[in-house]
């Protein structure tokens, strides 16, 4: 956008005042200035409107028709997507903010292809569409061999081979690293998979995403389901990561430092060549799937010299060894991606940019219970005791990752010896890879033994205790420091357990000392002045570069603005479609928390209980949060809550929870986008509105006593054709009313069905007839 259509801009004049002020010129940008939209939204309607919704925008699948408009500079992510994006109006050029119909390159799935399966079946189909688009692997509850657990795993396999899905066995790997070493995840394309750490698959630069079940059951029917391109945030990485630091360092400050400014936000990662050379395809990877945590929906890698130098010795090694990806990663096939690798577009706009100086980086620490608390590990009390050590999961079990692990047992064997040490007495260190082959190449290099007769209680390559299955969880009063991505209460274990998150050399050494600690391998420069980072692109700062930046700033808020001030001059009443409410009202009951995870609202042990009722999953709704949910919780209450309500996992009985518990509309000050996913394909609604959160707080903060969940005694009424929620503070209380986003007529059709497995039911019904 050039400067002199910012200057024409009707808000010129106001976004001249807002930015006049010295302290948006400097580095440290007020984040609510430039980069958050103040439009109120329900789930799934975009802050960015250039994809304005109507029932006559409906072809195979209701998502897929968008304004056609003049052709400009793509990001990565939208290039990724424009080539996977199918039944697109001629010349569309994909957006932030569009609703399409895309077709993954792979969708994987685990041990929840069961359910997938069944939705599959329930939806009348009988055809998988694309059986190469598929993959199945096995690797949640890998450790129980209970006869209803190994039947379920028989039905799944042999469904993957009546089908001719690629199908990896219990014990095999887990399934994001089987879609890395297989050559599956492949640099430049859109792979998926209904499970939250799908991110990972940035580390090789494709772009990966999580969907959730209805969306697989989608893509196994019919090769395509819907998508919303989401914002796209540049992180500008300078500098280098030191001896010491690794890519899990990395992310885990990330996480802390800038706590919400990646949720649900598309992350391309950019740096110069010295900087990509110090972030090996492993930490890539580790950074990529731990963007889950940070809030992110993708975190991609540039395809670079350092990608396509790993890709060559995967070619090289399956050519030597005749490994099954022979045929997969071969040297035509990388020359054929290195000969025009996929890059943005010059001039491509972001919605805002992020800057970190690895050189600056030291060992860090997430935790306790959050990955939100990050702290430089010579900051943390010297004396936090540990009782369990985990280096398991997709995050950072890979052989070189078990490697730097066994070298501070063998750096400690020195003094001892030369006989490796043992664990710290009364603790427990537990070992699983990230897959077989991970496995043999630890053993081969001598690693895994090391780390074994030092005590560490070897298990199944599998997720094990990350996602609270299995031997080794955390008891009530323990501490556990865990190299996996995530420490929710109550995730690996016990709610009344403390749980941290580090890189594995950290998590080794601590299992050693019997307390949270560092292998000594790190040395601070001199005169060393903390974390650099901040907004912007994080070189020096200049006149030039500080007026481009904030062009690009306006050229995405006005973008924003002006779809959203078209949609508040002229608002029409929404048309409501058979079947769908113009009214839902309810008593408001509160849970004033922020982050509240799909854990909190439906506890992971639970998760694959696949015969559990809809008065089970009732009962123990939101338990992880509030025991006492369950009582006070009513029929057709209003649930309200915080900022990024159900982040986390993909599982989608945290929406199906709440159905099951009679709540039909979830009001939050925003969401997590997997769980509106999920509302959406299941028929809860929900709406966000900063505003009425920020309202309860300050009536109620003070109030006693102190609950988890309150019943308040406002009423709330979302009228559907006005877009407008009407809120009775009490009976004698404050009365007002707030706009909210439009619901489109296209996703009223899905909620009307009952959710995204009737609305392909009754599509496919369609077709037959």
């Amino acid at each position: 956008m050039s400067c002199r259509r910012v200057a024409a801009a009707p808000w010129a004049p106001l976004l001249a005042r807002r930015i006049s002020s010295p302290r948006l010129l400097s580095q440290s940008l007020p984040r609510t200035v430039i980069y958050q939209h103040p439009h109120r939204r329900s789930i799934r309607t975009t802050t960015s409107h250039r994809a304005a919704l109507s029932q006559a925008q409906e072809t195979e699948f209701p998502f897929t028709q968008v304004p056609r408009e003049k052709k400009k500079p793509q990001t990565l992510t939208e290039k990724i997507v424009q080539l996977h994006a199918v039944n697109l109006a001629e010349g569309k050029v994909v957006r932030s903010g569009d609703y399409v119909q895309i077709k993954p390159y792979k969708c994987m799935s685990h041990d929840n292809s069961f359910p997938i399966i069944t939705k599959f079946l329930s939806i009348g189909a009988t055809r998988i569409k694309d059986p190469k688009q598929l993959v199945f692997t096995l690797d949640h509850d890998v450790q129980n061999t209970s006869e209803t657990n190994l039947k379920k795993y028989e039905q799944i396999e042999a469904f993957a081979k009546k089908h001719d899905i690629w199908f990896s066995g219990r014990g095999e790997g887990i399934g994001h690293q089987r879609m890395v070493e297989e050559g599956f995840a492949w640099p430049g394309t859109l792979c998926v998979a209904s499970d939250s750490h799908s991110n990972m698959y940035g580390g090789v630069g494709a772009l990966g995403t999580a969907l959730v079940r209805t969306d697989a059951a989608s893509v196994f029917a019919t090769g395509t389901t819907w998508w919303q391109v989401p914002p796209t945030l540049r992180l500008n990485l300078t500098g280098t990561l030191p001896p010491g630091v690794t890519g899990k360092d990395a992310i885990i400050a990330l996480c802390g430092i800038f706590q919400s400014d990646a949720l649900n936000h598309a992350v391309e990662v950019s740096g110069s060549k010295e900087t990509m050379a110090s972030i090996s395809v492993d930490d890539r990877l580790a950074i990529s799937n731990m963007s889950t945590e940070w809030g992110a929906l993708s975190l991609i890698f540039p395809m670079d010299e350092i990608l396509e130098r790993w890709l060559r010795g995967k070619a090289s090694e399956a050519a030597m060894l005749g490994l099954s990806t022979q045929d997969r990663i071969t040297h035509d096939k990388i020359d054929e991606l290195f000969a025009n690798p996929l890059r943005a577009d010059p001039g491509a706009q972001y919605v805002k940019q992020l800057y970190l100086n690895l050189s600056t980086l030291s060992p860090y620490i997430s935790g306790p219970n959050s990955v939100k608390i990050s702290t430089p590990l010579s900051d943390l009390p010297k004396d936090i005791k540990v009782d369990r050590a985990y280096i398991l999961s997709c995050t950072n079990s890979r052989s070189s990752d078990i490697a730097t692990a066994a070298k501070v047992f063998r750096d400690a064997a020195e003094a001892n010896g030369g006989k490796i040490p043992k664990i710290a007495d009364g603790v427990k260190l537990y070992l699983s890879a990230a897959s077989a082959r991970e496995q043999e190449i630890s053993e081969e290099l001598g690693d895994w033994s090391v780390l074994v007769e030092a005590g560490a209680v070897p298990l199944i390559s599998g997720c094990a205790a990350c996602i609270g299955l299995g031997e080794g969880l955390l008891k009530p009063g323990e501490v556990g420091i865990s190299a996996s991505n995530r420490n929710f209460k109550g995730r690996m274990g016990s709610p009344e357990a403390l749980c941290y998150l580090s890189s594995p050399e950290v998590v080794a050494a601590s299992a050693l000392k019997g307390t949270i600690s560092g292998p000594g391998n790190y040395q601070p420069p001199a005169n060393y002045a903390g974390v650099q980072y901040g907004f912007g692109t994080g070189e020096a700062a200049s006149t030039g570069s500080q007026l481009s930046a904030i062009v690009d700033q306006l050229e995405s808020l006005i973008d924003r603005v002006e779809s959203a001030a078209g949609d508040e001059t002229s608002k029409p009443a929404v048309q409501i479609l058979p079947g769908f409410p113009e009214k839902i009202t309810g008593e408001i009951i509160f849970c004033d928390a922020d982050n509240l995870n799909t854990d909190n609202i439906y506890p992971g042990k639970y998760t694959y209980q696949d015969d559990i009722t809809k008065e089970g999953m009732a009962e123990v709704c939101m338990s992880n949060y509030d025991k006492e949910f369950r009582t006070i919780a009513k029929p057709n209450d209003i649930l309200v809550s915080g900022y990024n309500f159900g982040c986390g996992s993909s599982r989608e009985q945290a929406a199906t929870a709440l159905l099951a518990k009679q709540i039909p509309l979830v009001v939050a000050a925003s969401f997590g986008n997997i769980f509106s996913r999920n509302c959406i394909n299941n028929a809860l609604l929900g709406l966000e509105s900063a505003r009425l959160v920020e309202r309860l707080r300050s009536t109620f903060s003070d109030a006693s006593p102190k609950v988890a969940t309150r019943r308040t005694g406002w009423t709330l009424t979302w009228d559907v054709v006005r877009s407008v929620i009407e809120v009775q503070e009490g009976e004698n209380g404050e009365r007002w009313e707030e706009s909210v986003g439009e619901f489109p007529a296209n996703l009223q059709d899905i909620v009307a069905k009952g959710g995204l497995p009737n609305w392909i039911k009754h599509q496919i019904s369609q077709t037959e007839a």
